[in-house]
């Protein structure tokens, strides 16, 4: 049976890592991007050159009319989808909640929250038994700050990793009996552009003192476990966490 996953948020950083490893294991991949355009056609021409199927495609998975565009191309394009890693989410620059705006606050747990919601929406529509599917399995890319609460840096980002945790244990629980398992990963410090984004490009090298493996991780380490919690080897995991942190 072919395997198709959507990973959100795939032109760079865990989510490239992610589309690159799920096509060496078999599934057709649909790169989504929101701006990039140019690093996602990379991701889908690196795939295409190890001997994958790979498709494009631009969507703010944030926005409901934009998600069920998006699902319908790839319900033209593949047929049937049968795994998402919610990975889309952005944070802003390093600040105490005390002088965060509220556009800041509603730009960052929308793109964070809203966006899963959406898209596992959308996806249990395709995979529940329930709904005529054959089942299927969703990782969501939390975060180590959905348990440290990103104090002075990003307390916002922090908090929408917390409700992905929320959102993984509540989803997992109502379509276990369809078929479909729900899982999450929660990254610590890994070396992606993401950094740059809150002003701080080299912050993982600055802390990494403080993880007790004395290093960053890599995206590829995130990639793998995601992965896992998507095959059969994880067929008895559902609404579970596996922190890649170095122990932190």
């Amino acid at each position: 049976m072919e395997k198709t996953v959507l990973i959100t948020g795939s032109s760079r950083g865990i989510g490239a890592s992610t589309a690159l490893l799920a096509a060496k294991q078999g599934y057709n991949v649909c790169v989504n991007y929101l701006q990039n355009k140019i690093a996602a056609e990379k991701v889908v021409n690196e795939i295409t050159r190890i001997g994958g199927k790979a498709i494009a495609y631009q969507a703010d998975a944030s926005s409901e009319t934009d998600v069920i565009s998006l699902f319908s191309k790839i319900d033209r394009d593949f047929g049937k989808l049968t795994a998402l890693v919610n990975n889309s989410g952005i944070l802003e620059t390093q600040s105490r909640l005390d002088v965060m705006s509220l556009n800041r606050l509603q730009r960052v747990l929308n793109s964070n929250i809203i966006s899963c919601f959406l898209c596992s929406k959308e996806a249990v529509k395709r995979m529940s038994t329930h709904y005529g599917g054959t089942g299927g399995a969703i990782v969501n890319v939390s975060s180590i700050a959905a348990r440290t609460g990103s104090p002075n840096e990003y307390v916002d980002y922090a908090a929408s990793k917390g409700a992905i945790d929320a959102l993984t244990i509540g989803l997992s629980k109502e379509v276990a009996e369809e078929g479909i398992r729900v899982n999450a990963v929660r990254p610590g410090f890994i070396y992606t552009d993401i950094h740059a984004s809150g002003g701080e490009p080299g912050r993982v090298d600055r802390v990494k003192n403080s993880v007790p493996m004395k290093r960053g991780g890599q995206p590829e380490e995130v990639a793998k476990a995601i992965l896992w919690l998507l095959s059969d080897e994880a067929s008895f995991s559902t609404g579970a966490f596996i922190d890649i942190t170095g122990g932190r």
